[in-house]
């Protein structure tokens, strides 16, 4: 199948929903840190508190939800983003509700991003990468798509919050983090140091930074390779009608 043309976008404002503290940095933080550079104003909301996201069995829940936010919000200060936010869901709990799909809308009526970058709920794995998505991450992406279209965007949907001053907000373009598929990139090879340097400030996730690296670079480059960039991060792309 033909890959489709797109143009390349210049969003003056981004938000990135994910289902943990690294999510974004890892897999969309050298376009995010690109778009920050060229004035964008980026935004973050994290949908869970990544209590259960250690191997140190001597670290509390409630002292890896700490660690976390810090790390977050150092390694968001890198890219440039504006604002982080958190909705202390429990780790490895996540599900598709409607609760959590109005908190979305309401943040995206709020921030009304010209694109919404989040995870592809339909990968649930990626074998040439070794990787099983974290089920977390597709309900976060599920919700995330379902809050983009149509709750945030219909004014008969949700009614409450437009009662409460917020109006319906059409996101023109969403970016699904895939490693396997994609049909949009974009040319990080200037931002991923920075990419990199904001990786590596969730300490509590990525010890070996030598191993993190290679991984990043790995993904990194064969996405660049598809696209004629040295180093690229694809998404699939949606254009929303």
């Amino acid at each position: 199948m033909k890959r489709p043309q797109f143009e390349p976008l210049k969003p003056k404002v981004a938000l990135g929903i994910a289902a943990h503290a690294d999510d974004l940095d890892f897999g969309a933080g050298g376009t995010l840190a690109a778009y920050a550079r060229d004035g964008c104003e980026v935004h973050y909301l994290i949908i869970t508190d990544g209590c259960k996201g250690s191997a140190d069995p001597n670290i509390s829940p409630a002292s890896l939800i700490k660690t976390r936010q810090n790390e977050q919000r150092a390694a968001a200060d890198i890219i440039g983003v504006k604002s982080v936010e958190f909705l202390d869901y429990p780790d490895g709990e996540l599900e598709v509700t409607m609760a959590l799909k109005r908190q979305l809308a309401k943040v995206i009526r709020i921030i009304k991003p010209d694109v919404v970058i989040t995870i592809d709920p339909s990968m649930i794995y990626a074998a040439s990468y070794g990787s099983i998505n974290h089920p977390d991450h597709r309900a976060a992406g599920q919700a995330t798509l379902d809050a983009v279209f149509p709750l945030a965007r219909d004014h008969l949907n949700l009614p409450e919050l437009l009662a409460a001053g917020y109006p319906p907000h059409k996101t023109p373009t969403v970016l699904l983090i895939n490693l396997e598929h994609s049909n949009f990139c974009v040319d990080i090879t200037d931002t991923f140091d920075t990419k990199m340097a904001a990786i590596l400030a969730h300490a509590s996730q990525f010890a070996n930074q030598a191993e993190t690296k290679e991984r990043a670079e790995l993904i990194a480059t064969s996405a660049g390779q598809q696209y004629g960039h040295k180093l690229a991060e694809s998404f699939m792309r949606i254009d929303i009608r």
